[in-house]
């Protein structure tokens, strides 16, 4: 078996030699395949870095040594690697195996993670308590160029040269691309640095030439090193780190066993700040994922020897979202689109295609896609930010300060909202409601079909109001009804969708679905709050005056929600129902498939069906 040949081989791992570590490589290599293949995952990249784990973990010794993964996607190998083989069998099941490192599953893994560009950060943080502790172990960050191109990255480098005596290494890996293939000047400067590295190689050379002459030889080494300090900022590929005040290495190939050894058992022995460039290919040893990485990024179960992907037939709400773009740019020249480093996920690659000089791919940067779209907004521009509701927390601020403070109607698309699955705690939308609710200026809408969603991106197009709109929609399959002829909505109207008596249920977004159909045979109302902010106060007034109990029921943080918005109006009322709030407890949510999660959470159409009759 594969896990028993991975066993016997980690168990000698630092006595391996260079093929006894190549046929590892390749065990491991099918391990992953094997298991992603089941049970979905993130491939292409993990694939991509097998040898860079590999040789981390022949040359350090986890847990003392400090490894910290970058977005962590990449991280399958070192999950093997660290005791996890069976383990991994699990791979993004319910209790089983999480996606991404997670210090609480094992000792191993130095730092959680799910969102990039935190590498550097927490391992100069580590840096800093290994020197006042007197240590003297191993830190590295092992970031992706598609990450590194962040803000965040940048901030710690600066602050790292500028603290004395820190010891640590950054293994850039280059694959050329983060999720989809990498935008921007940065990556415009790595490719020049896989293109030329005869510069390193060519002063390497002639270093060691010159240093087997008799007598003079030292010196002549000596002095080609301070004319090469000085003309370096001319000529040597690194001069962008060493700018900074990091050494820099490479670029080396991130699948030659023995260079990447040779080269990280030199660099990790040198004192000081430095970065290693490594090169290597997303989806290495999977034909299918070589060719298709941008596909085989974040992939569904597949047949390994087709390549293909078991992929529903069931439209989403992000195709919904794909088709309206398209259509209201046909006609509206004003409309622009914004992503941030995910034109596939986020189903805006059909409106990239058809519309390139309005489509903008900005990168892992989703502060500044708020404040470039703010600007869009002033000179009249309809910009619509279509970014992952988890990942539209990092610009807050800015939404914040450079939207809803100026009073901009931008047009903030938060693709999956509430629970998404396996990818799980980092990946889930349960806090948009709350962290958007509370900033003014904002308009909060969720739609239960895919009718309503058109209509709400519409609404957003014709009511240029003097405020930011935030459009929420989940991951999956639509609720689907008879189209209609597109309609400007009523901002801030909750639709009573069954009359009823005593009893009320309020709900948003899908979850009117559920409410439906587990309430159908009662005598219970039931309100659609379609749109969270502004709240309808006239319906809210409407369930004090006339029911007994109320239950709301919401795919987000029961902190801050539809549920805190509603209480909030009655606070003002003599008469009120008892209030029983039903959304996601003040927890982070683990991965799991979105039934079992919604389920466990109780969104069923049984579990609500229960808990209200």
């Amino acid at each position: 078996m594969i896990v028993d040949k991975i066993k016997e081989l980690t168990a000698n791992l630092k006595k391996l030699d260079i093929e006894g570590l190549e046929t590892l490589a390749h065990y491991i290599r099918k391990h992953i395949i094997n298991v992603v293949s089941k049970n979905g995952g993130h491939l292409a990249s993990s694939l991509g870095a097998v040898e860079i784990a590999l040789a981390c973990h022949y040359l350090m010794n986890t847990p003392e040594d400090k490894i910290i993964w970058d977005v962590g996607h990449q991280a399958y190998a070192h999950k093997i690697l660290t005791g996890r083989e069976e383990f991994f069998t699990t791979l993004r099941q319910y209790k089983g195996m999480s996606g991404f490192p997670k210090m609480s599953e094992s000792i191993h893994d130095a730092f959680g993670v799910g969102h990039s560009s935190t590498s550097i950060s927490a391992a100069l943080g580590y840096a800093v308590a290994s020197k006042q502790n007197g240590k003297n172990n191993k830190i590295v960050a092992i970031i992706g160029d598609g990450s590194i191109s962040s803000g965040m990255p940048f901030e710690a480098m600066n602050q790292a040269a500028h603290i004395e005596d820190i010891d640590m290494t950054v293994i850039l890996n280059d694959n050329e691309m983060s999720i989809s293939p990498n935008v921007g000047a940065l990556s415009r400067y790595f490719n020049k640095l896989r293109s030329e590295p005869t510069y390193t190689k060519l002063r390497d050379d002639m270093e060691y030439a010159l240093s087997r002459i008799p007598t003079i030889g030292k010196n002549m080494v000596e002095v080609i090193d301070r004319v090469s300090k000085g003309i370096k900022t001319i000529i040597e590929p690194g001069v962008f780190f060493t700018q900074l005040g990091w050494d820099y290495y490479g670029p080396i190939d991130g699948h030659n066993v023995e260079e990447i050894i040779d080269t990280f058992d030199k660099v990790f022995k040198i004192k000081g700040l430095k970065i290693i460039h490594v090169v290597t290919k997303k989806g290495k040893g999977y034909r299918f994922a070589e060719k298709n990485p941008s596909v085989f990024h974040g992939v569904g179960k597949f047949d390994i020897d087709t390549g293909e992907i078991a992929k529903s037939s069931d439209k989403s709400y992000t195709d919904i979202v794909a088709e309206t773009l398209i259509e209201m740019a046909e006609t509206n020249e004003n409309i622009n689109v914004i992503t941030a480093a995910m034109p596939d996920g986020t189903g805006t690659l059909p409106f990239c295609n058809k519309f390139p000089e309005r489509f903008f791919d900005i990168g892992i940067s989703e502060e500044h896609a708020a404040t470039f779209a703010a600007a869009l907004a002033i000179e009249g521009k309809i910009p619509f930010v279509s970014i992952y509701s988890t990942f539209l927390q990092r610009s807050i601020d800015q939404i914040i300060h450079d939207v809803c403070l100026q009073e901009l109607p931008v047009v903030f698309l938060l693709d999956r909202g509430g629970i998404v699955g396996e990818d799980g705690a980092t990946h889930h939308g349960t806090f948009d409601l709350s962290y958007l609710r509370y900033i003014p200026n904002i308009n909060i809408c969720t739609p239960r079909n895919n009718e309503e969603l058109k209509d709400m991106m519409f609404t957003a197009t014709k009511l240029r109001e003097k405020k930011a709109y935030a459009i929420r929609y989940p991951r999956g399959k639509a609720e689907l009804v008879e189209a209609r002829e597109r309609k400007v909505m009523e901002i801030g109207k909750a639709e009573k969708v069954k009359q009823g008596s005593k009893i009320c249920v309020a709900a948003c977004g899908y979850l009117v679905n559920n409410v439906q159909e587990a309430l159908k045979d009662t005598d219970y109302a039931i309100y659609d709050f379609k749109w969270i902010k502004p709240i309808d106060k006239e319906a809210v007034k409407e369930i004090a005056e006339n029911y007994e109990k109320l239950y709301v029921y919401e795919e987000n943080s029961i902190i801050g929600g539809l549920g805190s918005a509603i209480l909030e109006e009655m606070a003002a009322f003599n008469k009120k129902p008892e209030i029983f709030l039903k959304g996601i407890p003040d927890m982070f949510v683990p991965h799991g498939a979105q039934n079992i999660l919604r389920d466990d959470l109780g969104f069923s159409v049984q579990k609500i069906r229960e808990e209200v009759k």
